[in-house]
């Protein structure tokens, strides 16, 4: 037994758990008392068991928010990427999704290394069974110790739980079955049955990874080539801009499946774990489907395209994005063999489906906390999501409110037009996830204003204020605010007013760069990033300001308070169905209450009529 007490214990060192643990150590002066990280195997910490990439649609936004609240995602991208690009580059700023292909070795060293540096932060080998409960609250955890075997209790007044896909972790490969929440490693068993035993409703979800080639025996010659940007773009506020990238860029290429593979998935079908019964979980990713779901549900596509994908520069693994499979590894053989290119691959891996329990997310708040056990917060796949990037997101501010409730302080949430992390955590806690959530923009109806270039301009303020950034960073927002500043007025000065800019960006052959060569000579930051963001304020500028008026309107119930402790069945004049509802998720806000299924416009006004009456 152990007689230290954290201020906070992590369990998971994912991407959710490292990203709490280093927010929470970031947080805490080092003189206050220290953050525990617990992981089955040190060296898997920010792994990448899936596609080694971060960002994307929707998810780059994401990472530009967690960096700029001091996050590590976005750092450790930026010194290990192998290639950035910048997605829906046709559309406008505010879908467009940066994205960038990892090293995924070197990936995994970054995120150790930054932990590394954090000296109140305590990196612990060892496998968690029981979340400590005293009173009714979080009081720990106790774990068994990788080296010595000894059962240990950590006592903490608050956890954050980031278990990802190892809670009774089952791995499928046709008729194959291994237990494990990642190839050669594990599962957790024991938390399951202890989070049942708390009270906590379980569901099964699934997921799945495609195979993995060996790229010394891919004809790459008659692939189309997709290299990345130049010059690329990085994720972090703090990247220098004169060292980037740090490592030797590549190119991915695109292959595609045919009627003939298409034939012997078919042929399988029954062989297929997600077919045949032999999977329990309900539902798997609907937006990011198995090869052999894709064929039968769009029977009418004869190809579906395949991304060959390096998976880093220390090795020569193919990721081949498109086709994730549970089959088994003869029918993997023959459908990599009838890629065009791909006729005598080497597979290095096969893919495999995966199954593992979560706590359906009506059961915590959008804090991240538990509604059951004060002091025990979840984050990531525990609570039915999907993603490097949402997991991140939602490890950040679960630290963040785990270390304000150990200091007796309010804990905080982020507003559907604040982030798209707000946008998350208010989707999961109103509308529970029947598969892995995945975030889009088309998800977030504030996405004019949530784009990955003013990231830095809405949260890094709010970061800086509950301590998550350091004075290096904030030297680096006061110096972009002033370089804004110095811009606009410059345009102004030189009568390039939001008309003209309009008109220019109208125009498909002007872009950022063609703007930067107007401004050369001029005593203004010549930075095509900085520009960007400007110009895409501009050219967003009316409809933003007409959606605020709007927003406005709607805010003034969005984020009036409900009570806790409501007694949803004394409400009088509320229908069952709303009674039932509201009882289950207990929504926090009359936003989160609109937003749930079942409830109507006529049940809020009730709502409303009956806490006025408690208010007088």
């Amino acid at each position: 037994m152990s007689d230290e007490t954290y201020t906070l214990v992590v369990v998971g060192a994912g991407h959710a758990g490292a990203e709490a643990a280093w927010a929470a150590a970031n947080m805490l002066a080092p003189s206050q008392r220290r953050v525990a990280l617990i992981t089955m195997r040190r060296n898997t910490i920010g792994q990448m068991s899936c596609n080694p990439a971060i960002g994307g649609l929707a998810k780059g936004q994401m990472v530009c928010e967690i960096d700029a609240m001091g996050g590590l995602m976005g750092l450790a991208i930026d010194d290990t990427g192998i290639q950035f690009r910048l997605l829906n580059r046709s559309k406008g700023p505010a879908v467009r999704g940066p994205r960038a292909q990892a090293d995924k070795y070197a990936y995994a060293r970054k995120v150790r290394s930054l932990l590394e540096t954090r000296p109140n932060l305590d990196l612990l080998e060892g496998s968690v069974e029981q979340i400590l409960v005293e009173n009714g609250r979080c009081a720990g955890v106790k774990y068994t110790c990788a080296a010595t075997g000894e059962r240990r209790a950590l006592p903490a007044p608050a956890v954050v739980l980031t278990t990802g896909t190892f809670m009774r972790g089952l791995m499928h490969t046709g008729e194959r079955r291994t237990e494990g929440g990642r190839v050669g490693e594990e599962p957790a068993v024991g938390i399951s049955a202890n989070l049942i035993r708390l009270g906590f409703e379980l569901g099964r979800l699934k997921t799945g990874t495609p195979p993995r080639l060996d790229i010394r025996t891919v004809d790459l010659s008659g692939m189309q080539r997709q290299p990345g940007d130049d010059p690329p773009r990085p994720f972090s506020a703090m990247t220098d801009l004169a060292r980037f990238p740090v490592l030797e860029q590549k190119p991915c290429w695109i292959t595609h499946t045919n009627e003939r593979i298409h034939e012997a998935i078919r042929a399988n079908l029954d062989r297929a774990p997600m077919y045949n019964g032999q999977i329990e979980a309900d539902c798997g990713p609907r937006y990011c489907p198995s090869i052999e779901d894709k064929v039968v549900r769009f029977a009418d596509k004869s190809a579906h395209h395949v991304f060959l994908e390096p998976e880093s520069l220390e090795s020569d693994e193919l990721y081949c994005n498109g086709i994730p499979t549970s089959l088994p590894a003869d029918v993997q053989d023959a459908m990599v063999g009838g890629l065009p290119g791909c006729e005598r691959a080497k597979i290095l891996r096969y893919g495999y489906a995966v199954e593992y329990d979560m706590v359906w997310p009506h059961q915590i708040d959008a804090t991240g906390m538990t509604k059951r056990i004060p002091g025990l917060f979840l984050a990531g796949q525990i609570n039915g999501t999907s993603g490097y990037e949402e997991a991140a997101g939602q490890g950040l501010l679960a630290a963040v409110n785990a270390v304000l409730y150990e200091r007796g302080e309010a804990l905080v949430r982020h507003r559907r037009d604040q982030s798209y992390l707000g946008v998350l955590m208010d989707d999961l806690v109103t509308k529970t996830p029947r598969e892995p959530y995945r975030m889009f923009t088309s998800r977030a109806e504030h996405r004019l204003m949530l784009r990955a270039d003013n990231a830095i301009e809405r949260l890094t303020p709010w970061a800086h204020d509950l301590g998550l950034v350091d004075d290096e960073r904030w030297a680096a927002y006061e110096q972009r605010q002033r370089d804004l500043r110095t811009l606009t007025d410059y345009l102004q000065a030189h009568s390039i007013d939001g008309t003209k800019l309009w008109q220019w960006m109208k125009r498909p052959q002007v872009c950022e760069r063609d703007v930067l060569e107007r401004l050369n000579g001029g005593p203004v930051p010549h930075d095509q990033f900085l520009i960007a963001a400007l110009l895409a304020e501009v050219k967003y500028s009316g409809f933003i300001d007409r959606h605020r008026r709007q927003h406005e309107r709607v805010m003034k119930m969005e984020h009036r308070t409900l009570p806790t402790d409501c007694d949803y069945a004394q409400v009088g004049g509320l229908r069952n169905e709303a009674r039932h509802v509201l009882g289950k998720f207990r929504p926090a806000t009359f936003g989160q209450a609109a937003r749930l299924a079942g409830i109507t416009p006529a049940d809020l006004t009730v709502l409303a009529i009956s806490m006025g009456k408690r208010s007088d």
